[in-house]
C-alpha cells in the first residue's frame, strides 16, 4: 500500500484528497500547515508528498526547498494560481509536477500514481545499473553516468532533480528523435499521467540553464518549432 502525505490548510480540500486517494488503496497522513508538514515529511516514510503551495507557518515553496536537501521522494505541488511563474519557482525548488486547483479527483490519482511509479522505475534502474556502454552516454561536453545518477559537463558534475535526470536521459537516449510535449509527458512523468503538460515546458527550460552553455542558443536540447523537443544527434 502507498503512503501519501497531504499538506493541505483547506479542511475540505484535504478531505476530498484523502477520499479518493484511500479509494485508490492508498494510505493518507495529513498535516495543515508548512511546519508540521516538513516534520513529518522528513521522519516519516511516504511514497509521495502533495504540498499546497499557500500554508501557514512556512509556504509550500519553502517546505519543497528543505525537503529536497533531505529527500528526492516525489513532490507533486497543488497550487490555485494559474501564473507560470509559480510553476517555474516550484519546479526550480525540486518539485516533480504541480496541479491546480479545481482539480478532477481523477486527475489528482492519475497524477498521483504516475508520478510515484516513475520514481520507482528510477530507483530499479540505479539499482540494477552496473558502469557500462548500456548506462554511460557521452555527447560532445556532456557526459551521463546512469548508474551514479550523475551528469557531468566538461568534467564538472551538475546538480539535477531525480525528474530532471530522467528527462535528460530519455532525450539522450534517442538523439536525434523529436518527441511532443504530450509524448514527453507519458513517457517520463509515467503511462498514467494526465493534465497539465506545460510542465514539459518548464522542465526543458530548466535542462537548459543547466546543460547549455548559452539557453537562449540551445545546442543539446533543440525546439522543433509546431513539434516538440529533441536532443540533436552528436
Amino acid at each position: 500500500m502507498k503512503r501519501i502525505l497531504i499538506i493541505e490548510d483547506d479542511a475540505a480540500i484535504a478531505e476530498l484528497e484523502r477520499d479518493y486517494l484511500e479509494a485508490s488503496d492508498m494510505e493518507v497522513d495529513h498535516c495543515a500547515d508548512g511546519k508540521s508538514g516538513l516534520e513529518a515529511a522528513l521522519s516519516r516514510k511516504y511514497d509521495l508528498i502533495l504540498l499546497d503551495v499557500m500554508l501557514p507557518e512556512m509556504d509550500g515553496f519553502q517546505v519543497c526547498r528543505a525537503i529536497r536537501k533531505e529527500s528526492e521522494i516525489p513532490v507533486l505541488m497543488v497550487t490555485a494560481k494559474l501564473e507560470d511563474y509559480d510553476k517555474v519557482r516550484g519546479i526550480g525548488l525540486g518539485a516533480d509536477d504541480y496541479i491546480v486547483k479545481p482539480f478532477s479527483p481523477t486527475e489528482l490519482v492519475a497524477r498521483v500514481k504516475g508520478n510515484i511509479k516513475r520514481y520507482e522505475r528510477l530507483l530499479t534502474s540505479m539499482a540494477g545499473s552496473g558502469q557500462n556502454e548500456d548506462n554511460y552516454i557521452k555527447a560532445d561536453d556532456i557526459e551521463i553516468l546512469i548508474g551514479e545518477h550523475k551528469v557531468l559537463r566538461n568534467g564538472e558534475e551538475l546538480s539535477f532533480t531525480n525528474l530532471e535526470f530522467n528527462l535528460l536521459l530519455y532525450l539522450a537516449r534517442n538523439q536525434g528523435i523529436v518527441f511532443s510535449k504530450d509524448q514527453l509527458f507519458e513517457k517520463v512523468w509515467g503511462l498514467d499521467a494526465v493534465g497539465d503538460t506545460s510542465t514539459v515546458m518548464v522542465h526543458i527550460n530548466r535542462l537548459r540553464e543547466k546543460v547549455e552553455v548559452d539557453p537562449a542558443k540551445p545546442y543539446y536540447i533543440e525546439t522543433v518549432w509546431g513539434v516538440g523537443y529533441r536532443f540533436v544527434k552528436k
